[in-house]
């Protein structure tokens, strides 16, 4: 991976799910929903100052397709969210 360039896609793992548990109650408060199922799928990463993760999360049956989320990782690894 060249930096700044983001990863090919890969399967979720036991890390990035844990970056998705750190950033779901975020993302309801954003959104104004509760999540019933919040399980990370694929992701990419980019790595630039810190790392960036673009993690597909499948939300729930009441949505219908799986949503997209996104965490930060600076070096200091506090996280930002934003959602497309």
């Amino acid at each position: 991976m060249m930096c700044g360039a983001p990863s090919a896609v890969q399967p979720a793992t036991a890390e990035t799910q844990d970056i998705a548990d750190q950033v779901r109650s975020q993302l309801e408060e954003k959104e104004n929903k509760k999540f019933p199922v919040f399980k990370a799928v694929s992701f990419k990463s980019q790595v630039v100052a810190g790392t960036n993760y673009f993690i597909k999360v499948e939300c729930g049956p009441q949505e219908g397709l799986p949503g997209t989320g996104a965490g930060r990782k600076p070096p200091a690894q506090a996280w930002a969210l934003w959602s497309q």
